[in-house]
């Protein structure tokens, strides 16, 4: 269930980021950490991109969401390598 896709292909994650909920996203984060693996938390949270090639981070950030924006820097400091930050995070392009 928390990893599921709408049509848009976006999880709960990304919902939470584009309604810039950073309370529903801390209690997501808590509860991936519960069942999740790392490499799940990495690559369907903070890495994965919705149908237009948009991860999390670029729905906050184009929605002008500091706080989302914010927190999931934070988050993805305690889980990504610096690389990962550099390509995924702050460097990604979507699929325009």
């Amino acid at each position: 269930m928390l990893l599921r896709t709408d049509g848009e292909e976006r999880n709960a994650w990304h919902i939470a980021a584009y309604w810039d909920n950073v309370d529903i996203m801390q209690k997501i984060w808590e509860l991936a950490k519960e069942i999740l693996t790392t490499e799940e938390i990495e690559n369907e949270m903070l890495l994965r991109t919705d149908g237009e090639g948009r991860n999390a981070w670029h729905i906050a950030a184009y929605s002008c969401k500091l706080d989302v924006v914010w927190k999931i820097w934070e988050l993805a400091k305690e889980r990504l390598t610096p690389e990962e930050k550099k390509n995924e995070i702050l460097l990604r392009t979507d699929g325009d």
